[in-house]
Order: structure tokens, then sequence, then C-alpha cells
């Protein structure tokens, strides 16, 4: 027997093992999430090659297992049937002579294009960047069973590297009008767009960025997609960038531009000096949408984290949670069109028994809750108000709005630990792009963050923070003057989200 090329399989059913084990030990961890997306243990960044398929969401993300900071990457990898309840998965692509495996994405080859089919599951096909010393080139693998096991292709890279610093994270999708595969690459300054028929052979057709946008660090992580725009008949193209640094609040941030692909390349509509985010708060950075969504959704994931302190937040033996997932549409507003980002309805299954809120008292709930409140500006007085959460340690979370500012906010300045980062504790704030009188404010908590979905979605802050006890405590505050509430409601959130290890 050729027991050396059994060491691969070993070491795969020792990791699963490994991880299943670790998962169960950890639960109780302080600030480990009860419905978010967590690692077994190590280290997590970027989700990758999200792909939907035969009834399943598969999430890959970027990951080290032997460490809670960044090291060789890896393809860690979970399954979910309905987004919220996740069963973990062998590792799924390990660093080999090529380099680590950074980010990238992946597809169901319909068509059986690659030629890579075997039986009666059709190919899904990972798309991914090999870092070698920071050398960067494209390799593919693929998986004939469903996504439970994958090989890499053997002729890899089939995207060389042609003398770029940063050439990385393709994300590719199938263009039906020019009936080719189209993949976003990240290449320095700026966006390139490559085609191909069959996924190993790739031409460049276009490139976007140069002058628009943020350019306060690299570019990384794009994605290009198309949405309808809510209450028309028209749509346009809308393209994600990640960039570190360069973010509103400091650090890593998701920009994006709304425009036309016309098969080759990306025209921005946006002014070249605009910048708008996906996510103005400081924790949501690297975020993708799923490919062949069921029902023509655009669902998305980002990276809960910020490159500027995620390797030293006080967590044990593991490192960085997703967001929630999250539906994405573009909405007219008084600022123009932009990207509109809410919860996908799949979170409400995580909700108890609804409330009604006394503005004028405090509010118990079990650590976990969502809330729903809707503000009368015409009506309201005050120029400074919002909700808080605490706890019996006196540490205190705030969401708010500044009305003479027009600017909404988080302040984590006394949420609990901050010594690790000397800038942690901050207020983060975002412009309001809505001008209606009535400010909705719809707020989802996890034991160590906070995502702010105001106005349908059309401003959003995501925020992390790390409290001695979990917040079990809410109440409404204000400055000045008189704040008149139109409604509000929230509810309890169920804990059993919990992402399952069993294989």
């Amino acid at each position: 027997m050729n027991y050396q090329k059994l060491l691969p399989v070993l070491l795969v059913l020792i990791l699963a093992c490994t991880s299943s084990r670790k998962e169960t030990d950890s639960t109780t961890e302080p600030h480990r999430p009860k419905f978010h997306f967590t690692p077994p243990s190590g280290w997590m960044n970027d989700p990758n090659g999200m792909v939907y398929y035969d009834g399943e969401y598969h999430l890959f993300y970027q990951h080290y297992p032997d460490s809670t900071v960044w090291g060789p990457m890896h393809w860690g990898h979970a399954i979910s049937t309905d987004l919220i309840h996740w069963q973990h998965q062998p590792i799924a692509l390990f660093p080999d002579s090529l380099g680590y495996i950074f980010s990238g994405s992946a597809v169901v080859d319909v068509n059986n294009t690659s030629g890579l089919q075997a039986g009666n599951d059709k190919p899904l096909v990972a798309i991914f960047t090999y870092d070698k010393k920071g050398f960067e080139t494209q390799g593919i693998a693929y998986s004939t069973d469903k996504g439970r096991t994958w090989t890499k292709y053997e002729n890899n890279p089939v995207l060389k590297n042609p003398g770029e610093k940063d050439f990385r994270d393709p994300k590719v999708f199938w263009h039906d009008e020019s009936q080719h595969w189209i993949m976003s690459l990240a290449v320095g300054n700026r966006i390139e767009f490559y085609r191909s028929s069959n996924l190993k052979d790739w031409e460049k057709t276009g490139e976007f960025g140069r002058e628009y946008g943020n350019h306060g660090g690299v570019w990384e992580c794009p994605d290009l997609f198309k949405l309808p725009i809510e209450g028309t008949n028209e749509s346009r193209w809308v393209l994600l960038v990640s960039i570190n640094p360069g973010g509103p609040n400091g650090g890593s941030a998701t920009q994006y531009f709304i425009g036309q692909f016309d098969g080759k390349t990306f025209t921005s509509e946006n002014d070249p000096a605009s910048e708008r985010w996906v996510d103005y708060g400081p924790d949501n950075y690297a975020g993708v949408t799923w490919n062949n969504a069921p029902d023509g959704r655009t669902i998305f994931l980002g990276w809960m984290g910020n490159w500027n302190y995620a390797q030293v937040v006080p967590t044990q033996s593991w490192r960085s949670a997703m967001t929630l997932p999250r539906e994405l549409s573009l909405k007219a507003t008084a600022a123009g069109l932009r990207l509109a980002v809410v919860p996908s309805p799949e979170v409400l299954s995580l909700r108890g028994e609804q409330q009604a809120i006394d503005f004028k008292k405090s509010v118990s709930f079990n650590g976990l809750t969502e809330l729903q409140v809707t503000f009368d500006l015409a009506a309201s007085t005050s120029t400074d108000f919002g909700i808080e959460f605490f706890n019996s340690r006196n540490e205190v979370l705030r969401i708010g709005y500044n009305r003479t500012s027009n600017q909404l906010y988080v302040d984590r300045t006394k949420a609990g630990k901050q010594d690790f980062f000397d800038q942690f504790a901050a207020v983060h704030t975002a412009l309001r792009s809505s001008s209606d009188p009535l400010l909705k404010l719809h707020l989802v908590l996890d034991v160590a963050s906070v995502e702010l979905f105001a106005d349908d979605g059309t401003t959003c802050m995501t925020s992390t923070f790390f409290p001695n006890e979990d917040f079990t405590e809410f109440r409404f505050y204000s400055n000045t003057g008189e704040t008149v509430s139109v409604s509000g409601e929230w509810f309890s959130l169920m804990t059993n989200a919990k992402v399952r290890a069993d294989n």
C-alpha cells in the first residue's frame, strides 16, 4: 500500500476532527458570536468562493488553522441550507508549491465549459489567487461531488502574472449576453477584466478605476453584478472594490461604483471624485456576493474585521466573524442612486416574540436583540438622540443621530475592552443619504457586534466591541428637547443558530 498517498487524506480527517472538538469546547468563550459565522478555531478573514448549488450555500474563507493571527492561507469551508445554520467541513484548499491560497470565487459550470464534469453533478470550479512571497497568479480547482472534495487543476496557474505587484482576488461569473465567463481582478490601483470560454484560458478585455474613487490603499476583492432599480424597469451594474487602508472611518472598507458593463469593461456613472461605501462602519471588509443564488437574489457577506486591529482583538482560540447575510438592491434617494443593504430574509428565523417598546423605560433582553425604530424628525426638537445598550459594569454602546451634522454614528468609546489598539475606542460616523423626515433605524445586536441598517439600508454601519459583560439592557437617550418616535419594536433573538461542528 502506498502510505504516502494516504497522508493528505489522513491530514484532512485529523483537521476536521480537531476543528469539531475545538468548536464544541469553545462555545462559552467570551465574545464568541451566537448567530454570526466564526471559524472553529484559528484565524479567518475574507469570505471566498461563495456559491449555491443543489440547495446548499457554500462559504469558503481565508483561514490559518494553526494560529489566531494571519499566516499561510488555506480555504476553510462550511455549508448551509439557510444562511444561518452552518456545518463546518474539512479544509478545502491547502497551500502548495505554487504558494498560499489567497482570495477568489467559485462557480457552477452548468454547461461543463471546463470539461471537468464527472458523473451527474455539475462541476463546481474555484478560481483563486496563488501567492508565493508576494508574486501572485491565478489558479483553479474543481469539485465533482457537490463541493465536498477539491482537486487542483494540473496546469495551474491559468492566468500568469504580467509583472504586477498586486494581482489578485478573482471574482468570476457567467455573462449571458457575451456567452463568456467574466473575471474581475484587483491589480494595484485598478480593476482589470478578463474573459474565458472554459475557465482555463483568459484574455484581458478592459480595466477601470485608476482615476475613480478612493485610492488611500491597495484595491482588493472586486465583485461585479447587475441589479434592478427599485420601482423602475431600469437596471445598473454595480462594482464592489475593497480598500485597505482608506476607509471612511479608518482602515479597511468596501466602496462601490454604479454604471454599465458591456461584456468587456465597466463604465462608471459616478463622478470620479465621489466615494460611496457599502458600509461606513469600521468592521465590514472584503465582502462579495454568492454566485448562482436562487430566485435571482443578490446575497452579500463580509468579513467583520478591520486590518488595523483584527489580529489583536481579545478573543481566545479563534479570531474574526462574518457579517449577517445581506440582500442588495438599488434605490433612488435624494443623493442619487444608492446601494441598499438589508439583512437577508433568513435572518427573520432568529426572532423570538415581538415586543413593543416603551420609549421612557429601559428594556432587559437576553444579550441578543433586534430593534426597528422610526423617529419623526419634523416633530422632534432633540439635536442628538439614539439608543444605548448597557450592562451592570457601566459599559455603554451608543447608536445615534446628530441633526446638526446630519450624521448617524456608533459610539464604542465606553463599550468595553479597548487597550489592544489605541484607536479602537472611537465614535464612527456616516452622513445620512435620505432626506425623509422619518428616520428609520434597524439594529441587530450579537454579543460582540452591532449592524445598523438606516433608512431602508441606504446607510449601513457595522461595528465590533468587546464588553467585559454582555449588554442585556437598552434605553433611549436625548441630549436636549423632545424626541418623537412613530413606532418601535424589538425581538429577543434565538441562540439555536450556533455553527455546528459535525460533518
